[in-house]
C-alpha cells in the first residue's frame, strides 16, 4: 500500500457504501498499514490454524510497515496475494483479526487508531497494533527455520 490522500474520500464512505461499489481509493484507504498481512504464515495441514511469523516479505519496510514497490509487487513476489472485493471471502483466514477488510466485510467497526478514524497514519504504530521494528527479513531466515519466529498477533 502506498499513502493514500485521506482527505478526498468521503466522510465513513466504509459504512455506507458496499465493499464491492467503493473507489479503488477507497478501498486502498481501507488498509491501516499494520503490515502484518506481509508476513509469513504457516498453514497446519491438519488443523488448517494460520500462525503469524515475524518473517516480512521481502518488500515490507519494517519502519514504515508499507511494500516499498506495492504497484510491481507481483514482479518480485508472484504469491502475494490481489485482495479484492471478490477475493476476501476466499482470503480471510489468513487476515489479521484487527484488519479493516475483514472487519468492514464482517460489519464490525474499525477500531479508534485506524488512520480513516484518527486521521493519522501513524496512529496504527502509536497504538502498537503495527509490525514496525519487529519483523526480519524473509531472506534472513531459511523456510525451514520459520517456525522458531512464530509470534502472537499485535492487537
Amino acid at each position: 500500500m502506498s499513502e493514500i490522500d485521506r482527505d478526498a474520500l468521503a466522510p465513513r464512505f466504509w459504512e455506507t457504501k458496499p465493499m464491492g461499489k467503493l473507489s479503488r481509493k477507497e478501498w486502498e484507504a481501507l488498509c491501516d498499514g499494520c503490515g502484518k498481512c506481509c508476513l509469513n504464515k504457516l498453514e497446519d495441514e491438519d488443523s488448517g490454524e494460520v500462525a503469524l511469523t515475524r518473517v516480512a516479505c521481502r518488500l515490507l519496510d519494517g519502519d514504515s510497515c508499507l511494500c516499498v514497490n506495492y504497484p510491481n509487487r507481483h514482479d518480485y513476489v508472484p504469491e502475494c496475494i490481489v485482495l479484492t472485493p471478490k477475493t476476501l471471502k476466499e482470503n480471510m483466514y489468513w487476515l489479521p483479526q484487527t484488519c479493516a477488510y475483514r472487519l468492514v466485510y464482517e460489519r464490525r467497526p474499525l477500531y479508534p487508531w485506524h488512520p480513516l478514524i484518527s486521521g493519522d497514519p501513524r496512529s496504527v504504530h502509536q497504538a502498537n497494533v503495527s509490525v514496525k521494528g519487529m519483523t526480519v527479513p524473509e531472506f534472513d531466515i531459511d523456510e525451514d527455520d520459520w517456525e522458531d519466529h512464530i509470534i502472537e498477533e499485535p492487537l
